[in-house]
């Protein structure tokens, strides 16, 4: 059994079902501070609901860039037990495939990283520039006392990253075939369309919300936000939940309650998205009151260094050409931008993330492994 794999089965058997992080951190930290990291467990959060998070960096002493790798060590919770065929922190191995919750989300991740830092080091201990590790136990939950805590924290000291690897899995077929370059934004709304309750037989003596309000909904439907660019989809708004009424058939409602969401891109900005949606509901007549909320902005980081070393790393080890992409859901890259000019993902295929069984090839964490020491060698050369 290789080094990576045996971490990933330690980290795999700690249950950190977030906001939990059950030890991991302080299992990775002090292997990194066997190899010369300072390392900095900052905790957040109310009493019932604490984040642990971990800063580390170790500087090479010679001039160069900040290269770090960033994850998670919380995991979703299991789902029933029963529907496991093995302990979900029980790491278990079946026809070559590595079982147990965060193998694929990402865990394996975290250990490929770590050991392929313990060899980069060993063979260049006064290496270029610096490597730092960001993690925490909140990506899988709120994301609110997280990765964006560390990241103010370096922005109050002027710690600034030149490249930072996250190690979400992104492959989709195979170990290699997809590298995520960017994300798109998400913007959230509560929309109240308010109206005036009555019985259903006067209609003129009550105010229908539903009604005033379908209009605007089908032009916001309707609408192009805008045409997406190379790197980006259009962005997409879509409805998530809709109600209103008492339950009752012969009720006219007083309200009508509509959440929705942008995923936006690069093309447009919150607060275009937001103006262009007051002035629809304006030129409608709809009488409301809406609250937003941004999750996220859009990141995007273009062919350069970075990307240029892992991809070769990639083809290199997994004999495959990557493919840039930014579908998908949001990830901690989005708090990171804010420091970092060059963010990516990139890690194990992710099938089985999330879902009963979890699983990835066992193989693969050590061709990972491979894949992020590349990546050190040919960014710090």
């Amino acid at each position: 059994m290789t080094e990576a794999l045996r971490l990933a089965e330690r980290l795999i058997a700690r249950r950190s079902v977030t906001p939990e992080d059950a030890g991991c951190q302080a299992l990775i930290a002090s292997r990194l501070q066997a190899l010369g990291f300072g390392c900095e467990t900052v905790t957040c959060g109310p009493e019932d609901f604490r984040v642990t998070n971990l800063w580390a960096m170790r500087d090479g002493g010679q001039s160069g860039p900040v290269l770090a790798f960033a994850g998670h060590t919380d995991v979703v919770p299991t789902g029933p037990l029963e529907r496991w065929t093995s302990d979900p922190f029980v790491p278990s191995h079946r026809d070559g495939r590595l079982y147990g919750r965060g193998a694929a989300d990402m865990k394996s991740s975290l250990a490929a990283m770590v050991v392929a830092v313990e060899e980069f080091v060993a063979a260049h201990p006064q290496h270029p520039g610096a490597i730092a590790f960001l993690l925490t136990s909140d990506e899988e939950g709120p994301s609110v006392d997280g990765t964006v805590r560390l990241v103010e924290l370096l922005q109050q000291r002027g710690q600034r990253l030149d490249a930072c690897i996250v190690g979400e899995p992104t492959s989709v077929s195979r170990l290699g075939d997809t590298i995520k370059n960017g994300r798109r934004g998400s913007l959230s709304a509560r929309l109240v369309v308010h109206g005036v309750q009555g019985h259903i037989a006067y209609p003129q003596l009550a105010k229908n919300p539903i009604h005033a309000f379908a209009p605007a909904l089908a032009e916001l439907a309707a609408i192009r936000w805008d045409e997406g660019n190379s790197f980006f989809p259009p962005t997409s708004w879509q409805v998530s939940n809709i109600h209103a009424g008492t339950g009752a058939g012969n009720v006219i409602p007083g309200e009508l309650v509509v959440d929705f969401n942008f995923r936006f891109s690069t093309e447009s900005t919150p607060e275009s998205l937001q103006a262009r949606v007051a002035d629809l509901l304006q030129r409608h007549g709809v009488d409301h009151s809406v609250s937003w909320t941004l999750s996220g902005r859009p990141f995007l980081t273009t062919p350069g260094p970075l990307i240029g070393a892992l991809s070769a790393a990639i083809a290199a080890e997994c004999g495959v050409e990557p493919e840039l992409s930014t579908t998908g859901g949001t990830s901690d890259g989005r708090f990171i931008a804010a420091i970092c000019p060059q963010v990516v993902e990139f890690g194990p295929v992710n099938a089985t993330i999330h879902q009963i069984d979890e699983h990835i090839e066992a193989a693969s964490v050590q061709t990972l492994k491979n894949v992020y020491r590349a990546t050190l060698e040919t960014y710090f050369r």
